[in-house]
């Protein structure tokens, strides 16, 4: 299992374009941010739900595609066999109950078509009957060789093609938002990873810490025999001691725990150590906020779920109308048909079948739920088309501070470096200079205090450079440093 684990790790390190460092002997490997988020993208519990829901959506939307294809159906009883006591009527009016003993058999083979812009179907048929009657040793039969017929509803409803306008909208929605979550997938990997880095952090920190305590406690301990140190000083340099391990032992539980987390998120072997890399390679770049507002309409699923939403509240507006008035059906059908007492007679010299209905359903007295039902229909579209506004405002404001918050990162990055590195100095003077015995433990430990500061700092505006940046991709769905679309396929459907 383990060799076949490395193994994975090395091919990963070759296919991804800021490589998994070599492996060493104790299994110990460095992590990037882009390998965490490779690894995350490719093989993690959470990508392989968003495949699966984005499966979902496509075969709903093949199933409504194959509604408007012609349908071919064969159907039939093969046989019926009856033997009973019915009631059957006499040529004179009268009914007589008779013992009937008789296998009846059909099939019936049918083309249908489907017409969403009218709601109508239409269909092409042929059919064929038999009857065996066991009491009189008679067999007869009956078809229809061709048939052809509609079926008009009129004033009605037509959800086909109401059906025409959503689904395609809903399927366009669903890629989008399949795009989306791997991308969400992403940010929340780099969350992970600097929740890791920053205990990393602590933990390298705690461990700098007690080990230059213990340094100055030796120091303490020699100027003490030396009667150069008051007692006072003696404890506090102790105490540091003591309040260094303990900062070390829960960075070790903190690290523990980060180090799990990440790992089940991203789909990684919980035996294999990590040591997770500084992602220093950053890259600031402009971004037009129009540019940027124009590709988060193209390519997020808002905008096709604005779409949807104005057309499911027209839809239910129709509906609340159609089906409050009038509701009447137009049947029609063409064909040829005949009986015989053996099969191949049906087909010869058949008789015309002509047949046209129309039913009609007209309310007269509702007690004014027709006027109800459409002032209701009426006020949920309204309201719809009041929340599409603003949640498209509420959007495309989001979209614009998004952008100008990672325009003023790089000040605030580069602001977060400097300190960084003046506080590092700032620590190893003033710690010279406590061996020294120039300042006191008190002065010491604010340097330290300033440093760990200054540390967590830095390490927070690296992650808020790299939320921002996978914020703003996940926002308009498109890579401002490649200057291109961002687009996954999903392995589940290429594979069907």
């Amino acid at each position: 299992m383990k060799s076949w684990l490395l193994t994975t790790i090395l091919l990963l390190s070759i296919i991804f374009s800021d490589p998994i460092s070599a492996i060493s002997p104790e299994d110990t490997i460095t992590l990037s941010l882009q390998n965490a988020v490779d690894l995350a993208v490719m093989q993690s519990s959470s990508v392989r739900n968003t495949q699966n829901r984005n499966v979902n959506y496509y075969w709903r939307y093949k199933n409504f595609q194959s509604r408007s294809r012609p349908q071919l159906v064969l159907s039939g009883n093969l046989p019926n066999y009856a033997q009973t006591t019915s009631p059957i009527t006499q040529p004179d009016g009268s009914v007589e109950f008779k013992q009937v003993a008789n296998a009846q058999t059909s099939a019936n083979l049918s083309l249908n078509q489907s017409i969403p812009f009218l709601g109508t179907q239409v269909y092409a048929s042929s059919s064929v009957y038999r009857i065996r009657d066991f009491n009189n040793s008679a067999t007869e039969f009956s078809g229809t060789p061709f048939s052809i017929g509609f079926v008009q509803p009129l004033f009605a409803y037509n959800w086909m093609k109401w059906s025409n306008i959503t689904e395609p909208l809903l399927y366009e929605e669903a890629n989008k938002d399949f795009v989306e979550s791997i991308e969400e997938i992403s940010l929340e990997t780099t969350q992970r990873f600097f929740r890791y880095l920053k205990v990393q952090t602590n933990f390298n920190l705690s461990t700098s810490n007690l080990k230059n305590s213990k340094d100055n406690l030796k120091i303490a301990e020699a100027k003490r025999q030396l009667g150069q140190i008051s007692e006072n000083d003696f404890s506090r340099i102790q105490l540091s001691v003591f309040n260094a391990q303990k900062a070390l032992n829960k960075s070790q539980m903190d690290l523990k725990n980060a180090d799990f987390e990440l790992k089940s998120y991203i789909g990684l072997d919980q035996d294999i150590s990590i040591i997770l890399k500084v992602p220093l390679n950053i890259i600031f770049f402009d971004i037009d906020p129009e540019k940027a507002l124009n590709e988060a309409l193209s390519n997020r699923k808002e905008t096709p779920r604005f779409k949807r939403r104005l057309a499911e509240a027209d839809r239910q507006l129709d509906e609340a109308k159609k089906n409050s008035g009038i509701n009447a059906t137009l049947r029609g059908s063409y064909g040829v048909t005949n009986s015989a007492e053996f099969f191949p007679e049906i087909y010869q010299n058949p008789e015309k079948e002509q047949i046209i209905r129309l039913t009609l359903s007209v309310p007269i007295l509702d007690w004014g739920r027709t006027a109800s039902t459409i002032k209701l229909a009426e006020s949920q579209k309204d309201l719809v088309v009041y929340d599409v506004e603003k949640d498209k405002m509420d959007f495309e404001r989001e979209i614009s501070v998004q952008v100008e918050q990672f325009g003023l990162l790089k000040d605030q990055l580069k602001t977060a470096t400097e300190a960084d590195k003046v506080a590092e100095n700032g620590y190893l003077i003033a710690l010279r200079k406590f061996q020294n015995g120039e300042i006191s433990i008190t002065d010491l430990n604010i340097s330290l205090q300033e440093r760990e500061s200054a540390k967590r700092d830095y390490i927070d505006s690296i992650k808020d450079y790299w939320e921002a940046y996978y914020n703003l991709r996940i926002l308009t769905l498109y890579d401002f440093e490649l200057n291109q679309k961002i687009s996954y396929l999903n392995p589940q459907i290429t594979q069907n």
